[in-house]
């Protein structure tokens, strides 16, 4: 599967679960390893558990290789490996802990996101800017 068609998977399967604040960010100048990450925010433990479930079910369901899910036990942060694109399920304070974005933050990806999949989550949100 391309990665154009990969990455429209990955939104998808988080849109379908209410996934906020959704970002996807080139990396290919960064590192070999891949060419995309994706973080998104979930108001709980259970949806960020729902947000890789989904994730990894649609990208199965299309034969797109799944290498490793990890975090699922506490559902804080569960990381998705799909090979090109890694996926970032995060709880809004454990997301502005971290500032993944600093990190691979440099040359975001535009794409089409329903409205409340690009709105932030207060938490998120509050930490940002405070």
């Amino acid at each position: 599967m391309n990665l154009q068609k990969l990455q429209r998977l990955v939104i998808d399967a988080l849109e379908d679960v209410k996934a906020q604040d959704i970002k996807v960010f080139n990396t290919s100048h960064i590192t070999s390893l891949f060419d995309r990450v994706v973080i998104a925010s979930g108001t709980s433990n259970r949806q960020a558990r729902a947000m890789a479930n989904s994730v990894v079910e649609r990208a199965r369901a299309r034969r797109a290789p799944v290498i490793a899910c990890e975090g699922e036990e506490s559902g804080e942060w569960v990381l998705v490996d799909l090979g090109d694109i890694v996926v970032h399920c995060m709880q809004p304070s454990i997301r502005a802990y971290y500032n993944l974005e600093e990190l691979w933050g440099e040359k975001p990806v535009r794409v089409h996101l329903l409205p409340q999949s690009s709105r932030v989550a207060p938490e998120n949100h509050a930490v940002r800017h405070a």
